[in-house]
C-alpha cells in the first residue's frame, strides 16, 4: 500500500462534489429520470400496486448507495481503492469493462429523452435534427470533470423540485386516490416481478459508484445523505400515486408522465398549457440525468487508457451516439423489450452486487484511505477549468 495514495479523511483540496451536492443529486435529479416511462411501465406490470413495485425497486437502490457511503467513509474512493489493492492493469480492466455498462446504462435514458424531446418540443412534426442539441450538449458535459455534476446538483431545487411539486399540486384535485386501495391488491410475487423487470430503472448504484471518486467524505455527512435518498423515494412515490390516482389503469398507455400530469388542471382551458413551462423546468434536470452516464464513461474510458484530453473522446462518442440513435429509432420497442427482458441481472450485478462487493473485500476500518489526488490521476489536471 502506497502512502502517495493516503489522505486525510478532512482533506478536500481535491473534492469535487461535496455532501450538500450529493444530496441534492440523489434527492433531485434521481427521482426525475424516472419519471419519464417508469409510471406507464409500472401500470402496465403491477397495476394498482406500483407503489409496492417502486418501494422493491428503491431498496434495491438504497443497499447499494448504503454501501458506497459506508466505503466513502471508511476507505474514500471505490475505483482508487482497487488500483491500491489490485494494481494498475486490474484497475484498468475495471474501468474499461465498466465504460462498456455504463454505455448500456444510458441507452433507455437517451431513447426516453429523445422521444419525449419529440412530444414536448415540436408543435409539428418532429423530425431526428430536433434531438441534436442534446448531443451537442452532452459532449460538452463530457468534456467536463465531475466539479460539472455537483454545480448542476446545486440548479436542481430551482430548476426540478418547485416545478414539480407545482405539477403535482395542479393534478391533485382531478385524481381519485381511491384508486391506490387497498394497498396491496395482488400478491406480492406480481410487485417483485415488476420492480425486476425495471431494474434499469433503479440502478443508480451504477452512476454512483464511479461518481464517488469526485466525493470526499466528511464527519456527519451521512446525516445529510440519506436523508436526501429518501426524500428522493418519497419524491417519486408522490409523483407515482399522483399518476395513478389521475390515470387509473389507463396509466399503463400515458407515456412520458412528467408532461401528461398537471394537463387536467381546470386553469388550463383559460389560460393554455402553461403547465409546459414547469415540465420544460424539470427537464433541464433531466438533461443532466441523461448526459450523466454518458459523461462517467469518458470518464472512465479516458482513466482507463490515460487520456488527458476529453474533447475528443466526447466528440467522437456524441457523434456515433447521433448515428445509433438515427438507425436504432425505429427499433426502440424491441430494444425496451431486450432490456427489460434480458439485461436485470447485468443491471443487478453492477449497480447494486458490485458496491456491496467493494465495501466487503476493500471496506475494513484498519486499511487507509483512498482519494482522488494529482499524483495518482494526472489525467485530472484538465478538470481544473
Amino acid at each position: 500500500m502506497k502512502n502517495s495514495h493516503t489522505m486525510s479523511a478532512t482533506n478536500t483540496k481535491n473534492t469535487q462534489i461535496n455532501a450538500r451536492q450529493l444530496s441534492f443529486f440523489c434527492a433531485l435529479v434521481l427521482p426525475v429520470g424516472k419519471l419519464l416511462e417508469l409510471p406507464s411501465l409500472l401500470t402496465s406490470y403491477a397495476g394498482g400496486d406500483l407503489l409496492i413495485a417502486a418501494l422493491l425497486g428503491s431498496a434495491v437502490e438504497f443497499l447499494a448507495f448504503l454501501a458506497l457511503v459506508l466505503f466513502a467513509k471508511r476507505r474514500g474512493a471505490p475505483i482508487e481503492a482497487l488500483e491500491a489493492r489490485c494494481g494498475k492493469p486490474t484497475a484498468r480492466i475495471f474501468l474499461g469493462v465498466y465504460t462498456l455498462f455504463l454505455l448500456a446504462f444510458s441507452v433507455l435514458p437517451l431513447f426516453d429523452l429523445e422521444r419525449f424531446s419529440h412530444a414536448a418540443f415540436s408543435d409539428t412534426s418532429p423530425t431526428f435534427f430536433t434531438f441534436t442539441p442534446f448531443l451537442v450538449l452532452a459532449g460538452f458535459i463530457c468534456a467536463k470533470g465531475l466539479k460539472g455534476v455537483g454545480r448542476s446538483a446545486d440548479l436542481t431545487p430551482i430548476l426540478c423540485l418547485f416545478p414539480l411539486l407545482l405539477l403535482i399540486a395542479m393534478s391533485v384535485g382531478q385524481a381519485d386516490f381511491s384508486r391506490l386501495l387497498p394497498v396491496v391488491e395482488k400478491p406480492i410475487s406480481v410487485s417483485a416481478k415488476a420492480a425486476w423487470k425495471t431494474l434499469p430503472y433503479f440502478s443508480s448504484g451504477g452512476l454512483l459508484l464511479p461518481l464517488m471518486s469526485g466525493y470526499s467524505y466528511e464527519k456527519g455527512d451521512e446525516k445529510k445523505l440519506f436523508p436526501a435518498f429518501f426524500a428522493g423515494i418519497l419524491l417519486l412515490l408522490l409523483f407515482l400515486a399522483t399518476f395513478f390516482a389521475t390515470f387509473g389503469l389507463l396509466g399503463e398507455t400515458e407515456h412520458f408522465a412528467l408532461m401528461k400530469i398537471g394537463q387536467y388542471f381546470p386553469a388550463l382551458r383559460f389560460i393554455g398549457r402553461v403547465d409546459l413551462l414547469l415540465v420544460y423546468l424539470v427537464t433541464v434536470a433531466l438533461f443532466y440525468y441523461t448526459a450523466l452516464p454518458l459523461q462517467l464513461s469518458v470518464e472512465c474510458f479516458c482513466r482507463c487508457f490515460s487520456i488527458k484530453n476529453k474533447v475528443i473522446p466526447s466528440a467522437a462518442l456524441c457523434v456515433g451516439l447521433y448515428f445509433a440513435l438515427l438507425f436504432l429509432n425505429k427499433y426502440n420497442n424491441a430494444i425496451h423489450a431486450f432490456f427489460f427482458s434480458w439485461l436485470p441481472p447485468v443491471f443487478l450485478i453492477f449497480s447494486t452486487l458490485l458496491p456491496i462487493a467493494f465495501l466487503l473485500l476493500f471496506g475494513k476500518k484498519d486499511g487507509g484511505r483512498y482519494e482522488m489526488n494529482e499524483k495518482t490521476n494526472n489525467h485530472k489536471g484538465d478538470e481544473k477549468a
